[in-house]
């Protein structure tokens, strides 16, 4: 069992940049090697994917609305992937979901495991 916990969500002014972390406890074999992800979700929405890394961080994908706007990265001394967003726009409100599986195929379609969600707010 995998739990992934986020934190870094609130409100934000609209232009600044903001980092969400998902620190995750692996209580499984340490071979298990996650590929890591952020989803977001509006009221009334489906669940979206925004960014995803590999274990190794060699390869990360990104959503092509938040293309070069979004950074994704990991550290996993510390087990914990990142989302930075820059320049921080309204649009950018939502609940933010970090997600974990053993391959981005998977992560993409049927993420394993989920955290809880932060809440991000953009004021103007």
């Amino acid at each position: 069992q995998v739990q992934l916990v986020e934190s870094g969500g609130g409100l934000v002014q609209a232009g600044d940049s903001l980092t969400l972390s998902c620190a995750a406890s692996q209580r499984t074999s340490e071979s298990e090697r996650l590929t890591m992800g952020w989803f977001r979700q509006g009221p009334g929405a489906e669940r979206v994917f925004v960014a995803a890394i590999t274990y190794t961080g060699t390869s990360s994908y990104y959503s092509d609305s938040v293309q070069g706007r979004i950074t994704i990265s990991r550290d996993n001394a510390k087990n914990t992937i990142y989302l930075q967003i820059d320049n921080v726009k309204p649009e950018d409100a939502d609940v933010y979901y970090c997600a974990a599986a053993s391959c981005y195929t998977i992560l993409v379609s049927t993420p394993v495991y989920w955290g809880q969600g932060t809440q991000v707010s953009v004021s103007t």
